[in-house]
C-alpha cells in the first residue's frame, strides 16, 4: 500500500505530479522540473521530505552505543544541537544507510534516515541497541519540510517569533535548534539540506505541517518536486542510497571515506572489513563524469576505462551546467581529470568520450572549476 504524508491534497491542489517513490506517493514537480531546479538554486524552493523518518534515541548509554553502531565518530558532537553525517555499515562494511545524528543531550539523541529504508534501519537499530538498554522511539507524529536556496534562510526566519529569530540566524552549518512560529508552532529547525545550497530542514508537528507549507508560500516560496532534489543533489556531489550506495558497496567504494573515523579504541560496526579494505586498497571506486555532447549519462550504463568496465550510478542532464553528469564506479586505479582520462559511455552501442572531474559539480549556484 502507498504511504503519503500530511501534505498530499496540498500537493495535488498545486497541480503536482506524483510518482511512486520507494512506496511513497510523492510530487515529482509542480510544472517545470527545470525551473524548480533554478528556482532553488537562484532565489528560494521548498521541498516536502516528511516521508523521511525521525526516529530518537534516549537513554543512559545513548553515545557509546552511537560510537558503536555508525563509522563516523559522534564524539565530535559536543554542544547540543550539532549534527554529524554518518553511514551506518553492516559487519562487511556495506552501507545499510546514510544518516544524520543531532546531538540534543547525553540521553537523547536524534536521527533522520532515509524513508526508503525506514523498516530495515528500524529494524536494524533497535537489534543493536537491546545490549546497550537505548529506547528507540520512531516519531511518526512530525511532518518535514527543506526550505532551500540562497534566500531560504531569510523567508524561515520571516515565520518565527522575534525573539527565536537571532539565535536560529546564528545557527553554523550543520546545526538545529528548537524555535516557536509566529503561529505559535514549535518546530526544530536544523541547517542541513541535501540540495548543494543554504537553507533549513524544518521538523514539524504533523498537523500543523500544511499550515507552515501555506505559511511559506504565503511568504512567496515555491514548492518543487523529486525531480529537481534529485538534478540538484547530483550536482552538488551528494550520494543516493540505494543508487551510488548499498549494502554491497563500503564509504570507501562511494567517495565517502570521509565519513569514516577509525578513531582509537572504537569498535564500530564494519570496522575490520574497512580496515582490511584500507590496508589492500579498495577495488572500487566513485568518479565524476561529465559528457560535452549531447545526450544524457542514465543509470546502469557501461562505462570503459583503461582498468575496466565500470557502470553510471546516478546520472541526469544538469540544469545549471547545460550538460549531463555523472557518478560512475569503476575499477580502481589513476585517472587523470579532464579528457585525459579517456574514459567512454557505452549509449546504445556508441562510445560516447566523456571527461572526468571533481565533484561537486557545483557549490553555492557556481560550477566548479574544471567541470
Amino acid at each position: 500500500m502507498t504511504s503519503k504524508t500530511i501534505l498530499n491534497d496540498t500537493h495535488r491542489a498545486l497541480g503536482a505530479k506524483m510518482v511512486d517513490f520507494g512506496g511513497w506517493d510523492m510530487p515529482i514537480h509542480y510544472g517545470s522540473q527545470i525551473d524548480e531546479h533554478h528556482q532553488v538554486r537562484r532565489d528560494v524552493g521548498m521541498f516536502d521530505v516528511s516521508h523521511m523518518t525521525v526516529v530518537d534515541l534516549e537513554g543512559e548509554n545513548v553515545r557509546s552505543f552511537l560510537r558503536h553502531l555508525v563509522a563516523n565518530s559522534v564524539d565530535k558532537l559536543q554542544k547540543s544541537g550539532k549534527a554529524l553525517y554518518t553511514c551506518m555499515l553492516n559487519e562487511r562494511g556495506g552501507v545499510i544507510d546514510d544518516l544524520i545524528i543531532y546531538f540534543m543531550d547525553e540521553t537523547w539523541f536524534r536521527l533522520v534516515v532515509n524513508a526508503a529504508t525506514r523498516e530495515k534501519d528500524l529494524a536494524w537499530i533497535s537489534a543493536q541497541a537491546k545490549a546497550f538498554d537505548v529506547q528507540v522511539r520512531e516519531r511518526p507524529e512530525y511532518g518535514m519540510v527543506a526550505v532551500q536556496g540562497p534566500n531560504a534562510r531569510a523567508k524561515v526566519l520571516e515565520l518565527l517569533r522575534e525573539d527565536d529569530r537571532g539565535p536560529v540566524s546564528k545557527l553554523m552549518r550543520f546545526s538545529a535548534r528548537t524555535a516557536t512560529t509566529l503561529d505559535g508552532i514549535e518546530v526544530f529547525v536544523a541547517r542541513t539540506g541535501y540540495t548543494g545550497e543554504d537553507g533549513f530542514e524544518v521538523i514539524v508537528p504533523e498537523d500543523k505541517t500544511v499550515a507552515f507549507w501555506n505559511a511559506l508560500l504565503e511568504a512567496g516560496v515555491k514548492p518543487a518536486g523529486l525531480g529537481a532534489r534529485d538534478t540538484l543533489r547530483l550536482e552538488a556531489g551528494m550520494n543516493l542510497y540505494g543508487q551510488d550506495m548499498d549494502e554491497d558497496v563500503t564509504p570507501y567504494e562511494a567517495a565517502l571515506a570521509w565519513t569514516v573515523s577509525l578513531d582509537e579504541a572504537r569498535d564500530f560496526i564494519g570496522r575490520a572489513a574497512l580496515e582490511a579494505q584500507q590496508a589492500t586498497g579498495a577495488a572500487r571506486q566513485m568518479i565524476g563524469l561529465v559528457m560535452d555532447d549531447k545526450g544524457v549519462l542514465r543509470h546502469g550504463q557501461k562505462v570503459l576505462t583503461a582498468q575496466g568496465e565500470g557502470e553510471i550510478l546516478s546520472g541526469t542532464f544538469s540544469p545549471t551546467i547545460g550538460k549531463a553528469i555523472a557518478f560512475a564506479r569503476v575499477p580502481a586505479g589513476t585517472i587523470p581529470l579532464g579528457a585525459e582520462g579517456n574514459v567512454r559511455v557505452d549509449i546504445r552501442g556508441k562510445e560516447v568520450p566523456v571527461r572526468v572531474v571533481k565533484f561537486p559539480f557545483v557549490r553555492d549556484n557556481t560550477v566548479q572549476p574544471g567541470v
